[in-house]
């Protein structure tokens, strides 16, 4: 089946959630890889989605903000904390787009636990901080458990323009309505797809002033020799997911 078209709007409501959450202060990061170069990485029953042949690698950085179950208030302290994912783009044999992340820092232990243990979600616990002054928004993160040590990464971006009409590159690098991973135990020679909604992305450009990081490599992938293709700012937005669905399948090349 042939991809979705990419959309800046959320093909499918979520409802009822599964979880409710903020993103909030976004950077966005991305280098073109060839597909050949991680497809490999991705669950069972995907494939890489590509722009024009070339699909991307994603550094992501932003505060979780009162992370809540169905429709109950978010939690303000466990629910809240700093998050920097790498992440892949991927399509399954239903033509569902979505994100495939190979890890996600978080500052909260309990949540990287959880979401280990529940959802299967690469999650590691790190030492991060999130912190905007002016047009700047600093991030760090300093990987504690379970490692590997020494991972880190130091990004600074100063904020500019707000971009009125995004390209068509800028909304298949954000607007992604759900993420592929094997969920369910007994699934692991398939992925399930967790749809999520939210409103249209607030999209600024953004100048990168501090790249520091590896956690690419860290998570498996070639380590960025080139500037990033792709930067991006966003204030955020309140997001809903939605219950994992059937598995994948596999897609008809």
């Amino acid at each position: 089946m042939a991809p979705v078209p990419v959309s800046p709007d959320a093909p499918i409501p979520v409802h009822p959630p599964l979880l409710t959450q903020q993103w909030l202060d976004l950077t966005f990061v991305h280098w073109a890889v060839e597909p050949g170069a991680v497809a490999r990485l991705l669950p069972a029953g995907t494939f890489p989605d590509t722009h024009h042949g070339t699909t991307y690698v994603g550094l992501v950085a932003f505060r979780m903000h009162r992370v809540g179950w169905f429709r109950l208030p978010g939690v303000p302290y466990l629910g809240s904390f700093p998050e920097t994912n790498v992440r892949l783009y991927s399509v399954d044999g239903h033509g569902r787009r979505g994100v495939v992340f190979r890890s996600m820092d978080a500052s909260r232990l309990i949540p990287v636990v959880m979401g280990r243990a529940a959802f299967r979600l690469p999650y590691v616990w790190s030492r991060m901080t999130v912190r905007a002054e002016g047009r700047t928004v600093a991030y760090t993160s300093s990987r504690r458990w379970p490692g590997p040590r020494g991972a880190r990464s130091r990004l600074t971006v100063r904020v500019g323009e707000r971009i009125e009409e995004p390209t068509e590159l800028e909304h298949f690098l954000t607007a992604r309505w759900g993420m592929h991973n094997a969920f369910l135990r007994g699934e692991a020679e398939s992925s399930a797809y967790l749809p999520n909604d939210h409103p249209r992305w607030p999209l600024h450009r953004a100048e990168l002033l501090t790249c520091e990081e590896n956690l690419v490599a860290a998570a498996g992938l070639p380590a960025p020799s080139d500037a990033p293709v792709s930067v991006l700012y966003s204030p955020g937005v309140p997001v809903r997911l939605g219950r994992p669905t059937r598995p994948a399948g596999i897609p008809t090349p």
